[in-house]
C-alpha cells in the first residue's frame, strides 16, 4: 500500500511539474492574475523548475509573490516574432519599437500611478534627442497618427502587464476627447528585458554590434562547458523551434545531436509532454494538445484555409529540384480559390489585389513554421511542409 502511495504521489508531483513548465513555456512573463492557477504551480515548484531549466537549457527563471519570470534566450537562427498591436495583430514599426523603448523608459522613472496624457509628455522630452532626429525617428504628438502608435505601445504594455488600466479610454485620447489613468506595475517592469547583459553596460554605438553585445553569451572555456552550451542550444532549439533541420546545425552540434538525441528528446518529453517526431532531414516536438504554439496550422476562418491551400500546393512541390514556386503563381492559385470558395471566405477577397495580402499573410505562417523559405519572389518548400501534402488513397483489397 505504501509503494502504491509513494507511486500516486509521485505522478502526481509529475503532473504538476508538467504543468508549471507548460505555463512557462507557454508564457514566459507569467502574472499571478492573469492564471492564478499556473501561478500557484510555479511558486510552489520554482526549486525544481529553476534547477530544470538551468541544467537543459541555461534560462534562468525568477520567481516572486506576483510575477514568474523564464528569461529565454533565443538562439541567432530563430526567427522572432514581431509586436502586435492587440487589436489590429499589425506588427509594430521602427517607430512604434522606438516609442516602446522611450515609454519604458519614461515609466522606469514614474510614479505609481501615471496618466496617458502625461505619459505622452515624457515620450516627447525623451524623443527630442538629437541622435533619434539625426536617425529619422521623430515624435511630437502631432497628430491622429501619432497618438495611435503611443496608444498602440499602451495596449502592448498592457498585454505585457507593466500597465494595469485604473480608468478612462485610449480611443478618447485618440480622438483628443479624454484621457487614461494606469497603475505602474514595477515588478513586471523590472523583468521586462531578457538578455544576458544589460543594455546600459554596452558602450558600442554601431545598432548591429550593440545588438550583437546585448545576446551574445560569453564564451565557455572548458571542454565540459562547452558540451554543457551545446546541450543548452539544442534543447532551446527543440523546445522554441518548429522543426530543427540537421542540415542547418554546426557540425558540433550535429555531432552532439546524433549521439545524444534519445536522451534529449526524452527528458524533454518527460518534463513537457511535447512527443518526438523524428524525420530523416530533422526533428520537430510536437505538442498534442496545440497549446505551446503562437502560430497554428491549420487554423479556422478565411486567412487559415488560405494557408493550407497554399501549403498543400507547395506540399506537391517538394521534389521540383529546389526550384521553387514563384510568388506570382500562388497569387494566381488563390485568385482562383477565391472564386471557387466565395461561400465560405470573405467577400473581399474576390477584390481586385486582395491575393497579394491573403498570400503574404499566409507565407508568414509558413515561415514562422519552418514550412518554406523565401528568396525574393521565389518560395522554397522545406522538408516539414510535407507532413501536409495529399496523396492518394490507398484501398484495402476486400476478399470474400
Amino acid at each position: 500500500m505504501s509503494a502504491a502511495l509513494d507511486t500516486a504521489l509521485q505522478e502526481a508531483r509529475d503532473r504538476d511539474l508538467a504543468r508549471a513548465t507548460r505555463a512557462l513555456l507557454r508564457r514566459p512573463l507569467l502574472r499571478h492574475g492573469a492564471d492564478p492557477d499556473a501561478f500557484r504551480l510555479v511558486r510552489r515548484h520554482a526549486t525544481e523548475l529553476r534547477a530544470w531549466f538551468d541544467q537543459n537549457t541555461g534560462w534562468r527563471l525568477h520567481v516572486d509573490s506576483e510575477v514568474a519570470r523564464l528569461f529565454k534566450l533565443a538562439s541567432e537562427s530563430t526567427p522572432t516574432h514581431p509586436a502586435r498591436e492587440p487589436r489590429s495583430q499589425l506588427p509594430f514599426g521602427r517607430r512604434r519599437y522606438v516609442l516602446l523603448c522611450l515609454a519604458l523608459s519614461v515609466l522606469e522613472r514614474a510614479d505609481a500611478q501615471i496618466t496617458l496624457g502625461r505619459l505622452a509628455e515624457g515620450v516627447i522630452v525623451a524623443a527630442a534627442d538629437e541622435r533619434l532626429a539625426a536617425a529619422g525617428v521623430t515624435f511630437e504628438l502631432s497628430g491622429r497618427e501619432e497618438r495611435g502608435d503611443l496608444v498602440a505601445v499602451v495596449r502592448a504594455l498592457l498585454g505585457l502587464g507593466a500597465l494595469a488600466r485604473v480608468a478612462g479610454d485610449e480611443d478618447a485620447f485618440v480622438r483628443e476627447t479624454g484621457d487614461a489613468l494606469y497603475d505602474v506595475e514595477r515588478r513586471v517592469l523590472a523583468v521586462l528585458i531578457s538578455a544576458p547583459r544589460g543594455p546600459s553596460t554596452i558602450a558600442a554605438h554601431d545598432f548591429d554590434v550593440r545588438l550583437r553585445e546585448l545576446t551574445t553569451e560569453a564564451e565557455p572555456v572548458s571542454e565540459d562547458l562547452r558540451t554543457r552550451a551545446i546541450r543548452h542550444r539544442l534543447t532551446r532549439r527543440l523546445l522554441d523551434d518548429p522543426v530543427v533541420y540537421y542540415d542547418e546545425l554546426p557540425e558540433a552540434e550535429l555531432a552532439y545531436l546524433t549521439s545524444q538525441r534519445a536522451a534529449l528528446t526524452r527528458r524533454i518529453s518527460e518534463r513537457t509532454g511535447l512527443v518526438a517526431e523524428i524525420r530523416a532531414e530533422g526533428i520537430a516536438m510536437v505538442d498534442p494538445r496545440d497549446e505551446l504554439t503562437d502560430v497554428r496550422m491549420p487554423e479556422i476562418g478565411t486567412d487559415g484555409h488560405v494557408a493550407l491551400l497554399v501549403t498543400e500546393h507547395l506540399a506537391a512541390r517538394t521534389d521540383d529540384d529546389d526550384a521553387g514556386c514563384p510568388t506570382s503563381e500562388l497569387h494566381e492559385l488563390v485568385r482562383r480559390l477565391a472564386g471557387e470558395h466565395r461561400t465560405y471566405w470573405r467577400r473581399n477577397t474576390r477584390d481586385p489585389g486582395a491575393e497579394v495580402g491573403l498570400v503574404d499573410h499566409a507565407l508568414e505562417r509558413l515561415e514562422a513554421l519552418r514550412l518554406v523559405r523565401r528568396a525574393g519572389d521565389v518560395v522554397h518548400p522545406l522538408p516539414a511542409i510535407a507532413r501536409f501534402g495529399l496523396a492518394p488513397p490507398t484501398v484495402a483489397e476486400v476478399r470474400t
